[in-house]
């Protein structure tokens, strides 16, 4: 397959912000594809060399593109550097700099020189980065060149989604709404949707239907539901299983033999920075290979306090471990056992799981790990005593699952539900937003270049993120200038292609950084754009404030659309009183 077929493509895509079409144009793709190079094209697609828990990064500054265009197009770097700063986007650059006739560059072709790139250590690496990107330019037509350097940035920014990629894929395949699922199942029990539309091209759809859970290939995880009182959740599913909500950090546990790893639920590979829980896992798991699901989180050894989420996310980084280990150490509360000696228990009830996870899993006060206290009860007088419990030990509230459900990866459904607390009747659970743009502002923050943020929440339906507040507080003075600096990489010239939205910020941003909020309230408004239907008004929330910066969540993990229609009804729920949060946690029991 040629480069310029996929540049063509990928033009095609960044002009359309239309669903329907964007489909129509990938199936052409993948149509045009060999089975042998439809797994790089749906890589490349996202501006990566792999799934995301093993892609490679690229490993290259700005100014070494920068430079690497200035030899290819043999123009002085200043020269080029001015063209730079004027349209503000080096694939344009290169589009304008280099000749447009086509050229013989295949899509294999530019993906091996681009993994060379991203693989390149060691003496020399800078140089033979910069002589590997300026031959593959010197090869190429303006409009691939175009999109290698966006690449090499990481900002394609085709506005194409996971969710748009798979109904390509089953378009292409002549599929129906039924193969559409297979994949997506598919993907989300392995996360490489790559691999997931090499098996569809070689093998067809029975091959992908068998796709299950791998060790080592992170499963997307299951999300939870909300209902407002513990009557509500015995009313809608009856006899439930009832388990503590931790305020940490969501980790999946892969042993492989005498290998662990740990990935995070945006499927990265965090493996080294928990060795103490890597440990506890060859010693306390008593299987060869098994996959569990749970919760790290950073307690008081003194006190046995379990401490909020961003403390535990301080433990997220590559250096200073063994320091942090001591400062900050953990216990994982396994909630879910995935697969077991390569079983597929995803299909499994939640009980069979459980029981299974139980015999899997040995531990003793003192164990790292542990599975996680629970109750059955279809009373809601329990299961408010249960809830009551959580909230005096200082934790969120509860998980309640359906007992007969199976795992349902990478969905939100009520087959798990949440019930955190609540206090006069106010919205006290937390929203995760994306940030589209921002706002320069007025006065003192004017000095800064950023006075408030546009936020939005996700459509899974559409791909697409529609607004639902304009964010002002929350963050300190330092904390906007980071902010800006952050979502200025991700700056857009125009709205991206995935954001519905009514306001014009000042800048535009890629869906990337979440942000955790509280809000007074969700209201109706004719300014944003989530839940809006013909002519009515949206939601919006009300004085929202950020709570934290959610580096361990992707754009698609925002609350969703139908979440804040939820939340909006649940306002008039009976409220909860809220207790005092301190409190020890105790053991927890089988």
């Amino acid at each position: 397959m040629l480069m310029r077929q996929v540049a063509e493509a990928f033009q095609s895509l960044e002009l359309t912000s239309k669903r329907s079409e964007m489909t129509r144009f990938l199936a052409d793709l993948f149509e045009q594809a060999s089975a042998e190079d439809v797994d790089i094209l749906v890589y490349l697609l996202r501006g990566r060399l792999g799934p995301p828990f093993e892609a490679p990064e690229f490993g290259v500054a700005e100014r070494l593109i920068l430079v690497t265009l200035s030899d290819a197009v043999a123009m002085p770097p200043c020269q080029v550097e001015a063209l730079y700063k004027k349209k503000g986007d080096l694939g344009l650059v290169a589009e304008e700099l280099l000749p447009q006739e086509r050229s013989n560059l295949t899509l294999r072709d530019v993906y091996d020189t681009l993994r060379q790139v991203a693989t390149a250590t060691g003496a020399g690496a800078q140089e033979r980065k910069i002589r590997l990107v300026s031959d593959l330019i010197k090869r190429s037509g303006g409009l691939e060149a175009k999109y290698i350097l966006r690449m090499l940035q990481g900002r394609l920014r085709l506005g194409v989604g996971d969710a748009t990629i798979i109904d390509g894929l089953s378009e292409a395949a002549g599929g129906d709404y039924g193969l559409r699922l297979q994949i997506e199942r598919a993907y989300n029990l392995c996360s490489d949707l790559g691999f997931v539309a090499r098996t569809l091209f070689t093998n067809g759809p029975t091959a992908v239907e068998q796709i299950g859970p791998r060790v080592e290939k992170p499963i997307m995880v299951a999300l939870a539901e909300r209902l407002p009182s513990p009557q509500q959740v015995i009313n809608k599913l009856g006899r439930v299983e009832a388990e503590p909500k931790y305020d940490g950090l969501r980790l999946q546990l892969h042993k492989d033999h005498d290998r662990v790893r740990f990935f995070t639920r945006r499927l990265e590979d965090v493996t080294g920075m928990f060795p103490e829980l890597a440990s506890a896992a060859l010693r306390q798991i008593r299987a060869e290979r098994a996959v569990l699901d749970g919760e790290a989180v950073v307690y008081n050894p003194e006190t046995g306090e379990y401490l909020p989420f961003q403390v535990t996310v301080r433990r997220k980084r590559k250096y200073g471990i063994a320091e942090m280990e001591t400062r900050y150490p953990l216990r994982y509360f396994a909630f879910d056992l995935l697969s077991v000696d390569d079983r597929d228990l995803t299909r499994e009830s939640l009980l069979t799981r459980r029981e299974e996870l139980v015999k899997v899993l040995r531990w003793r006060a003192d164990d790292p790990i542990e599975v996680t206290e629970n109750i059955i009860t279809d009373d809601a007088a329990e299961l408010e005593r249960f809830f009551q419990d959580q909230i005096q030990r200082g934790l969120e509230g509860v998980v309640v699952k359906r007992p007969d459900s199976p795992y349902q990866a990478g969905q939100r459904s009520f087959n798990w539900v949440k019930l955190k607390r609540a206090y006069r009747g106010e919205l006290r659970d937390t929203v995760d937003v994306v940030i589209v743009g921002y706002l320069v502002g007025k006065g003192k923050r004017a000095k800064f270049g950023i006075g408030s943020l546009l936020a939005a929440v996700y459509l899974p339906q559409q791909d697409k993120f529609r607004t639902v507040t304009k964010i002002g507080s929350g963050l300190t003075e330092v904390g906007w200038m980071e902010m800006k600096s952050r979502l200025d990489e991700l700056r857009s010239e125009r709205k991206p292609a995935r954001v519905d939205s009514l306001i014009e910020p000042d800048v535009w941003v890629e869906p990337a950084v979440v942000v955790e909020v509280l809000a007074d309230e969700i209201t109706r408004s004719p300014m944003h754009t989530t839940g809006k239907v013909g002519s009515e008004q949206g939601y919006a929330l009300r004085f929202p404030r950020v709570v934290s910066i959610r580096m361990d969540k992707g754009p698609e993990d925002a609350t969703s659309e139908q979440e804040i229609l939820e939340m909006y009804q649940m306002q008039q729920a009976r409220p909860v009183e809220q207790p005092p949060d301190a409190g020890k946690p105790g053991k927890h029991a089988a």
